[in-house]
């Protein structure tokens, strides 16, 4: 079915040309006007309408999949590389609610991309925690004193948000302001066990042997740990949300280190008392979870009730979207280094992955975030692809 019919009895001045497009969302109205006797019917979206990737998540009728980028506001960006000369800090940049919003902002004024993400790190509650740490340049981040028993956990403080990043709250709520409802404001935090992950290992880690030693030798250290950091997301989720976060997406982007029988034991059930407990209290609240290189773990992952499972490239999205059920929306999953290649090949692999996805319940999106050196002229054709496209 063609989104416009055209329906005409000649070719006269008083042909009635009657544009009927797809189901549209309830805050809709319908503007009639006449033309030399020609009246034309068309649809038009209030000011109310809530952003497209917050009606796809819901399972409402979409004309084209929303879409946004990981990583979208960082090093590929010639506008974020300049300002990173005058701010070389990262942390500098990321706790500075004007600096916060400037670079959360450059793509949106660029690519007008249907999700703009708060520009932060996972790691940015740590230090509200008593976890002192710095992100450092070509090292990245650096925790000073891993905690390495049931004392040191001990000393690990609950996080309060609005002591220690109010910069968030007033990020969000100017995020709000400046794109209205042309675009959903995404925030984001890090998921217990990562967060551990990083604490533990004392920054990033390629065999995560500290850690996997604490959960295989003095459980009960690790999961008292856990659980702060659950408690402390669940709060962090809740203020964001009310600071201004229209979703929130969950990296756990470490947890599939684990084994499958390790994941249900030291992610799975921290990952569902932060659903069910933000559920309590923000029940329209879409939370997206994201798993680096998850493939073995997706079935899981869902049992999480998490409303969006975010891809990674490694998934052929047809199979993620069987294995996953329709009920769950999907994100992803072109591989990021498909914006490497030709126009033609981005314009391929959108094509392809929409396809797999389906019309219902799908943000497409990076399976990762986007790499270092990625041409900025090949992200600006990934959005120009997908925002034309009309299922």
């Amino acid at each position: 079915m063609s989104i416009l019919q055209v329906s005409t009895s000649s070719l006269s001045s008083s042909t009635l040309l009657s544009i009927s497009p797809r189901k549209s969302p309830k805050s809709s109205r319908l503007i009639r006007c006449s033309v030399e006797g020609t009246t034309v019917t068309e649809r038009k979206l209030s000011a109310t309408s809530e952003p497209l990737l917050l009606r796809a998540v819901k399972g409402e009728v979409v004309d084209r999949p929303p879409v946004w980028l990981m990583r979208q506001a960082g090093r590929y960006m010639k506008s974020y590389q300049t300002l990173c000369e005058k701010y070389p800090s990262f942390r500098d940049r990321s706790e500075n609610a004007d600096l916060v919003v400037e670079i959360s902002l450059q793509p949106w004024k660029v690519f007008k991309p249907d999700g703009v993400i708060l520009f932060s790190d996972i790691l940015t509650p740590l230090s509200g925690m008593n976890i002192p740490f710095d992100i450092v340049k070509g090292k990245g981040p650096i925790i000073f004193n891993p905690p390495q028993s049931a004392a040191d956990v001990a000393q690990v403080r609950e996080f309060i948000p609005e002591e220690s990043v109010p910069y968030v709250a007033e990020a969000l709520k100017r995020l709000r302001n400046e794109v209205g409802n042309e675009s959903a404001v995404l925030g984001f935090v890090g998921a217990p066990f990562t967060l551990s992950s990083y604490v533990i290992e004392g920054g990033s880690s390629k065999n995560f042997t500290q850690i996997k030693r604490l959960a295989f030798s003095q459980p009960k250290v690790l999961h008292a740990l856990l659980q702060k950091f659950t408690t402390s997301m669940i709060t962090y989720i809740r203020y964001q949300a009310d600071s201004g976060a229209q979703a929130v997406q969950i990296f756990d982007s470490w947890a599939t280190e684990l084994s499958p029988v390790d994941f249900e034991q030291f992610s799975l059930p921290y990952l569902k008392q932060i659903v069910e407990a933000v559920k309590q209290t923000h029940p329209n609240l879409p939370l997206i979870l994201y798993a680096s290189g998850s493939g073995g773990l997706l079935e899981r992952l869902a049992r999480t009730g998490v409303d969006v499972v975010s891809l990674d490239w490694t998934v052929d999205m047809a199979e993620g979207r069987d294995r996953l059920g329709r009920d769950i929306a999907v994100q992803g999953n072109v591989d990021p280094g498909v914006l490497f290649g030709s126009k033609e090949f981005i314009t391929s692999r959108i094509h392809d992955t929409v396809k797999k996805a389906g019309r219902d319940k799908h943000i497409l999106n990076l399976g990762h975030g986007i790499k270092v050196g990625t041409p900025e002229e090949n992200v600006a054709h990934f959005f120009e692809v997908a925002q034309g496209i009309r299922y």
